[in-house]
């Protein structure tokens, strides 16, 4: 983890020292992964509302009982579910360093498998 964290920060150097000066705002995609939870929260019953490309609300739950790393999605104020357990690590970090991240909703699949019916892209806002 300590490899994928260094080349985040070296990813987003880099980033920053490309930017015109006059930039108010980059976003870096730091991760695209599948909803873990759909089955168990709001997903079944706002499906039809939700859109590919709606913003998502993250939130730390560093006391959640399953994940210290939990990071918790919502839509409109429902929670949909969470970053999967295996890759949240990193956003967990920045989000608990007071950085600014955003989510979408990138790709939106009616499939039998949950984990394969929504996709969801993390930026770090710089």
């Amino acid at each position: 983890m300590r490899t994928l964290r260094r080349s985040l920060c070296l990813l987003l150097c880099a980033v920053c020292l490309a930017l015109p000066a006059q930039a108010d705002t980059v976003k870096v995609l730091v991760q695209s992964s599948p909803l873990a939870g759909f089955q168990f929260y709001a997903g079944k019953t706002l499906w039809d509302e939700m859109k590919e490309g709606d913003a998502l609300v993250l939130t730390r739950e560093p006391d959640n009982t399953h994940d210290a790393n939990a990071i918790r999605v919502d839509w409109r104020g429902r929670k949909l579910g969470y970053l999967p357990r295996a890759e949240n690590r990193a956003v967990a970090a920045e989000m608990d360093r007071g950085g600014k991240v955003e989510a979408r909703i990138a790709r939106l699949h009616r499939h039998r498998d949950p984990w394969k019916r929504i996709m969801v892209e993390v930026f770090v806002v710089l």
